[in-house]
């Protein structure tokens, strides 16, 4: 098992009052700006959607989750759940913290980052 404190996470960015401290342990802190849809980096994968599951809580904004069955939206205060098979789209700018499986997740980013 791990724990994450605040003070064992070494910073990434720091200055002017930004702080952000990550570790490689499937925690991401996303930030996307409003109007961002990220259905065309995930064409190719299966149903072109993300394949990793997630859980996590909205910090700020709204988000549309995009799934094979329909739509859900998702706002600040909400914890979560997205299952396999979702593609996130900001509808205003929003910030969450989601856990996720590392291989999985690994392999999601890997396929975004190869599309660049």
């Amino acid at each position: 098992m791990t724990a994450i404190t605040r003070g064992d996470t070494p910073a990434a960015v720091e200055g002017d009052g930004v702080e952000l401290r990550t570790q490689p342990v499937g925690v991401a802190f996303v930030r996307l700006p409003a109007g961002a849809d990220l259905r065309p980096a995930l064409q190719g994968m299966p149903d072109d959607l993300c394949l990793c599951p997630h859980w996590g809580y909205m910090l700020k904004g709204r988000l549309k989750m995009v799934t094979k069955d329909g739509e859900e939206v998702y706002e600040a205060g909400q914890a979560f759940h997205w299952p396999p098979g979702h593609a996130p789209v900001a509808l205003e700018d929003c910030e969450y913290v989601d856990f996720s499986p590392t291989a999985e997740f690994t392999a999601v980013l890997d396929h975004i980052t190869s599309r660049s």
